[in-house]
């Protein structure tokens, strides 16, 4: 869905009511075994096949859509469909699942099997496999034996059992992962689905009606990897096989290249060979060393980002890196979020703890003073770094790691500013994000969930503001009724990338919670003290994995505005460097990042470094260049652009870079050799 610079632009759009879609529901699966409603399925770890899709949850939505013609339709790529828009996809990973686990349990009778459940783009199944795990040969042999069972066309039968018979039936095949699992299910009765008389599952469903429905030609087994039992390192460590599973062949070949395509993309890939960042083992996992390129990108975006904020009445905080451990019970993070922190450290008797966010220090700096209503609005930020525990496995270059910067936002306001206030943050997170080249986005409004804290009148009215916050902007957005998180409704922004996929940064968040915990008040116009709203807001959500999704939806080819090297030149022999570095130092004064190749190679050698640095604009210098004052220009968009005079270059390159476009040259005269 696409946003709009016009704030008061009105959208055609339709209401498609969407039914709801059962959990993300994980499986477990016995030999000729009980229903599993809800159980967390461990997060995914490294795969050798990249997904084109970051993970996605199920919703449950009113989806607010814009009308699109026909011929548009026709001129886009096969559009693939997802588990949240399309329900029988979802069956078809469902029961591709287990079939797979049916298969394996064929060809492997002493592996046992634990949770299988669809994930964006397939499915995943973790396995108990004694002795040497799978290996990469054996995915063939499953996947020959999945479509042996796929021919049979056998029945899926839904079956509902008391918890005592499921223990009893799980006992008997000596299962005992899936006690486990049977014990973790809170709800009866006990739903079993049977994939013939042959095997059966603790499930909940959905799924196809038989094994013959699953398109043959559209189901791959891809990888395998290894993951501990609950996403616990003291616990066994299991044998994961991913899979995907599409409607179609044509579908199956599409999400083919969009892998390939997000591989060539790949962020910690291009971080290397482009000398942005790298996380040094010997430091520890999950942190990230900016090199002096990347730095030079990060100084850029932020002194953009803080140049918007000063100019949308924003003020700056700088907060410290520790704090008591008192802090963090008050705020109730120590009590609800302490899986997600580090260990505490002793201070001279006291306990004080990294970090983990910025939000309750910005709460003290409030309380610091009693407010008037009169200061109201409020608007603070910071580029905070925090610090949350990631159990190695699930580290990802920069999208997923130990210490990361946020930035981070906090409004504190009247119920009667709210909507104002809202409107402002979204209006800002446009012009940020639209300065990278992302201006498609997917919205979802979030309401108030079945456990919240708050009046039914300030919740009312906080979510009236954002809807009408929403409607204002004239953005199309999908409501989540019941997703909002307890202490308050939100929005989220999700970015589209430049081959499609979808990517969670921005937030805006309502908070009735730590106003309460921390006894924020403010003096009314009639001298009462009443409670601030607070505001949480987040737009990038943290520098390292904007940074990782910006990488690789460019691919590496940043625009001009933000690349570490603008220009770089190229002498076709040493005698024309010292020209060179004449037009580097000029280029300097003006801002422009240039440099001189110094690797005394063959031009054509010159020119494909540079094509491989990705530097946007390349000057070729040689005898004709240095005589007439000029400089052969080759951009990397456009290729040879042909001759111009130097302060032509140069005046033109500091005005894109000023408006953030690509340079538009004009050819300088012809010069006589």
């Amino acid at each position: 869905m696409r946003g709009t610079t016009n704030v008061g632009a009105s959208t055609t759009s339709r209401i498609r009511r969407f039914s709801r879609i059962l959990p993300h529901t994980a499986c477990g699966s016995s030999r000729n075994s009980g229903s599993l409603q809800k159980v967390m399925g461990i997060g995914r770890r490294g795969s050798s096949l990249p997904s084109p899709y970051p993970q996605q949850q199920s919703v449950r939505m009113t989806r607010v859509m814009s009308t699109e013609t026909k011929e548009e339709t026709a001129k886009k790529p096969l559009a693939l469909p997802t588990n949240q828009n399309n329900p029988n996809l979802l069956r078809i990973r469902h029961t591709s699942a287990h079939v797979m686990a049916m298969a394996v349990q064929r060809l492997f009778p002493d592996v046992q099997v634990t949770i299988g459940p669809w994930v964006d783009n397939g499915f995943y199944y973790d396995f108990h496999k004694p002795g040497q795990g799978f290996q990469e040969e054996d995915l063939k042999k499953i996947k020959k034996e999945m479509e042996k069972i796929i021919k049979a066309n056998l029945p899926l039968r839904r079956e509902e059992v008391s918890r005592e018979e499921a223990k009893r039936r799980i006992e008997a095949i000596n299962e005992p992962f899936k006690l486990e699992i049977l014990d973790s299910i809170k709800t009866e009765p006990i739903t079993i689905y049977h994939i013939g008389d042959e095997w059966w599952d603790l499930c909940a469903g959905p799924h196809v009606e038989s094994t013959g429905k699953l398109p043959r030609n559209a189901i791959e087994l891809q990888s395998i990897a290894g993951a501990y039992w609950r996403g616990d390192e003291k616990r066994e460590m299991l044998s994961r096989i991913y899979g995907t599973a599409w409607e179609s062949k044509d579908q199956l070949k599409r999400y083919k290249d969009l892998v390939a395509e997000a591989k060539r993309r790949d962020h910690r890939v291009l971080g290397q060979k482009l000398d942005l960042f790298s996380i040094q083992e010997d430091a520890g996992g999950g942190l990230v060393f900016w090199h002096p390129k990347g730095a030079t990108m990060r100084r850029l975006i932020e002194d953009f980002w803080k140049d918007l904020h000063v100019k949308t009445g924003y003020e700056f905080l700088y907060t410290p890196h520790v704090a008591n451990l008192d802090l963090w019970k008050t705020s109730g993070h120590f009590d609800f979020y302490k899986e997600g922190m580090f260990d505490q450290m002793d201070v001279e008797g006291d306990e004080y703890q990294i970090k983990p966010m910025n939000c309750p220090f910005h709460c003290l700096v409030y309380k610091d003073k009693l407010r008037s209503y009169r200061e109201l609005p409020i608007r603070w930020a910071e580029l905070g770094t925090v610090y949350r525990y990631e159990r190695s496995g699930t580290l990802h270059g920069l999208m997923r790691v130990r210490g990361f910067t946020q930035d981070d936002g906090h409004i504190f306001c009247l119920p009667s500013q709210l909507e104002d206030e809202i409107v402002g943050v979204l209006d800002l997170t446009e012009s940020v994000l639209s300065r990278f080249g992302f201006t498609d986005y997917e919205i979802n409004l979030s309401t108030r969930p079945e456990k919240s804290v708050g009046s039914d009148e300030i919740w009312d009215k906080a979510e009236d503001a954002l809807k009408a916050a929403l409607v204002r902007k004239g953005w199309d957005y999908e409501v989540d009724e019941g997703g909002g998180a307890f202490y308050g409704p939100k929005i989220d922004i999700k970015i589209k990338d430049a081959i499609g996929r979808t990517w969670q940064c921005s937030t805006v968040q309502c908070d009735f919670n730590l106003p309460e915990r921390f006894d924020l008040e403010y003096v009314s116009s009639e001298s009462q003290r009443l409670r601030p709203i607070m505001v949480h807001r987040a737009i990038f959500g943290s520098i390292e994995r904007f940074f990782g999704i910006l990488t690789e939806s460019t691919a590496g080819d940043f625009p001009l505005w933000l690349a570490p090297v603008q220009l770089k030149l190229l002498p076709v022999t040493e005698d024309f460097r010292e020209f060179c570095d004449q037009v580097k130092a000029k280029a300097a004064e003006k801002g422009i990042r240039v440099v001189v190749d110094q690797s005394h190679e063959r031009l054509g050698k010159q020119i494909r470094n540079a094509e491989m640095e990705r530097v946007p604009v390349v000057a070729v210098v040689g005898q004709k260049e240095v005589d007439s004052n000029q400089l052969a220009i080759r951009t990397r968009k456009g290729g040879d652009q042909g001759t111009f005079d130097v302060d032509g270059v140069l005046a033109t390159l500091t005005k894109a870079i000023e408006e953030g476009v690509e340079p538009q040259l004009a050819p300088a005269t012809e010069v006589s050799a």
